[in-house]
């Protein structure tokens, strides 16, 4: 073995056991085509992977071996579809794809009970699976830019949800399940089609203090006359109020103010 192949290979026999003691194993841009066969080798090792902008098509059914997996990241890929045996990362809390292909997700979704975040934004999903309510910890879901012509019914038994995101879909309704959302902070559904929501969303989603529903056909005025908008409107202003006390950094697009129609 030449001196370079040496040390190729000490290279990587210490990235490997650098992994295999952190848990961490990140390989952003490092021009991937196919899923690593050493990072499945690590197999109960893995607590974090990070395969952000690569060229992955495919994440093969071993994937299942990483058991003790938390935090997967997959943004920036070219995949298409997720396989089946991804239920079985129980110890997943954030599962992150935004930017790949993804036309669907499988049913074994909701058997990801452990799940926190889930985002899939900049994708081609056409629905969600109905099992996704069954993701009982999950407290952001991102699923803008996508094909999205409905949210599930199921989804208004994901207890914990506090954020929603869901712009630049083709969403024409909300469904009434919703209301049940009783955690429901912050709800984002900027560019699509949407031209009546459930009547009691304002009354019922009684922690909602962000309502976004830029570019959709329903007018402020039918907002308005909602029950519950002065109760939505006094926890929107609160926000508000706090967000100038605190100092907070103000981006581009200024404070938020809760309400954009």
């Amino acid at each position: 073995m030449g001196s370079s192949e040496s040390k190729a290979a000490d290279s990587k026999a210490n990235r490997i056991a650098r992994w295999r003691s952190t848990g961490i194993v990140a390989l952003r841009e490092a021009k991937l085509k196919t899923f690593p066969d050493e990072v499945l080798d690590l197999d109960k090792s893995v607590r974090t992977l990070d395969l952000t902008q690569n060229k992955l098509v495919e994440i093969p059914m071993e994937i299942s071996e990483l058991v003790n997996m938390q935090r997967l990241i997959l943004a920036s890929n070219h995949i298409e579809q997720l396989p089946s045996t991804m239920g079985n990362l129980q110890s997943l809390k954030a599962m992150i794809l935004d930017g790949n292909r993804i036309t669907s997700l499988p049913d074994e979704l909701g058997e990801l009970v452990k799940l926190e975040k889930l985002s899939i934004s900049g994708n081609m999903l056409m629905s969600l699976p109905n099992t996704i309510g069954s993701l009982r910890n999950l407290s952001l879901l991102n699923v803008s830019n996508n094909k999205l012509k409905y949210l599930p019914e199921s989804i208004g038994i994901c207890s914990s949800l506090e954020e929603l995101q869901a712009n630049d879909n083709l969403i024409e309704e909300l469904p009434a399940s919703v209301c049940n959302l009783v955690q429901l902070k912050s709800l984002s559904l900027n560019n699509n089609k949407v031209n009546q929501i459930p009547p009691n969303i304002l009354k019922d989603c009684k922690a909602l203090q962000n309502f976004s529903l830029h570019d959709n056909p329903i007018s402020m005025s039918q907002f308005q006359q909602m029950d519950g908008f002065e109760e939505f409107e006094a926890r929107r202003k609160k926000k508000f109020d706090k967000q100038l006390d605190s100092n907070v950094m103000i981006g581009s697009k200024g404070l938020d103010e809760g309400v954009d129609l």
